[in-house]
């Protein structure tokens, strides 16, 4: 088989998730652990989407309705577009994979930051096409290099804001420069998974470049804020032949019923975003405050995660953190210059003490 598989594929490095708690449990003999690894929300479900799910449960013998009409309508309200500039997908990851499959060709190029989200570079070099990584400056992404790489066989530039895994965000005047003279046929991808967190007033909001008929492509999701990250389920807001070609290209069905309802009861309850959202903030504090009692080195945040400099192996800290019965994200995984970070998800008040407890006690253990 190995003969017929493409090259483009074979040459692809597999995405590794972070490790699955009940793994952990397994593994260490541990009746606790919490997981800080994988910017999921430490809440469940908000009360209006659990009451949906519970609802539709006696349905799911029937395939989804493949136009997700109810869930598109209230996105279309919520946003004020047309339903027809709205396109559904089984998390954003798959989007983001249908708009390459769209308009990618073999030698075409995008560009990213690095490091950024893996997605990028994994969707570019499945189509044949080759990725430009510009590295970030000052941990955020350096929009006037970036824009420097533009030539004739640019596609795509992925704009991730906030980045993952830095928490960094852009500002809107550095945008706005950026976006002047563009290419019209460059795809500006604005990927803000992490939206609801910002607190920052000169966020860029991808949505008002949108509106001014920009050529760009606006992706959110229900997995962070909203709690619906097993569920699968993201969006994006881009132009109506854009949203046509990936209907094309994508899977029928490829939103589960329940994940339509959960969404949509989610996407009604605005005062339970903003309270999450508030208690992110309060938690961030909390950890800032922790961190710098200790001594520790973090770059600040717009998400719901923080890049920690330990100045120690981080394999190592993982390591002796899982014994604590805590899941983190090793900085290795980031690119050279990150071996000694580790990406925190911000939990729980809870959540937070254990690994700020756990922290401090491997850190006098581990050289």
């Amino acid at each position: 088989m190995s003969s017929l598989i493409r090259p483009e594929i074979k040459n692809l490095t597999p995405y590794v998730p972070g490790k699955p708690i009940d793994e952990v449990k397994r593994e260490l003999n541990l009746k606790t652990v919490i997981k800080l690894a994988s910017n999921e929300s430490p809440y469940p479900p908000f009360p209006q989407a659990i009451e949906a799910v519970k609802n539709a449960i006696i349905g799911v013998n029937r395939y989804p309705d493949t136009d997700a009409f109810y869930l598109k309508r209230a996105l279309a309200e919520f946003y004020n577009v047309s339903e027809k500039n709205i396109a559904l997908g089984n998390g954003s990851n798959e989007l983001l994979r249908l708009v390459a499959q769209s308009l990618l060709e073999p030698g075409d190029e995008t560009i990213a930051g690095i490091p950024s989200f893996v997605v990028y570079p994994t969707i570019t070099k499945m189509m044949g096409g080759k990725i430009k990584e510009v590295n970030l400056k000052d941990y955020r992404l350096d929009l006037e290099t970036m824009k420097k790489e533009i030539n004739p066989k640019t596609k795509i530039i992925f704009l991730c804001n906030p980045n993952n895994p830095t928490g960094t965000i852009v500002y809107r005047e550095e945008v706005n420069d950026f976006l002047q003279d563009l290419p019209e046929e460059v795809l500006i991808v604005f990927d803000e998974a992490y939206f609801e967190y910002v607190e920052d007033a000169n966020f860029p909001n991808g949505m008002d470049y949108f509106r001014e008929g920009r050529n760009v492509a606006v992706f959110r999701t229900f997995s962070k804020i909203y709690s619906l990250a097993g569920c699968r389920i993201g969006y994006a807001i881009m132009s109506e032949e854009l949203v046509e070609a990936v209907n094309k290209a994508r899977e029928p069905f490829n939103v589960n019923s329940l994940a339509q309802v959960a969404a949509l009861a989610s996407l009604k309850a605005q005062d339970e975003v903003k309270r999450r959202s508030s208690l992110n903030l309060q938690n961030k504090k909390y950890l800032y405050e922790k961190l710098d009692d200790l001594g520790i080195k973090y770059i600040p945040s717009q998400a719901n995660f923080i890049l920690i400099d330990l100045k120690k192996d981080c394999n190592q800290v993982f390591n002796a953190l899982l014994k604590e019965g805590v899941i983190v994200r090793t900085g290795e995984i980031f690119g050279s210059g990150y071996e000694t970070f580790i990406r925190v998800t911000i939990g729980t008040r809870e959540e937070n003490k254990k690994f700020i407890e756990a922290l401090e006690k491997v850190l006098k253990e581990v050289e």
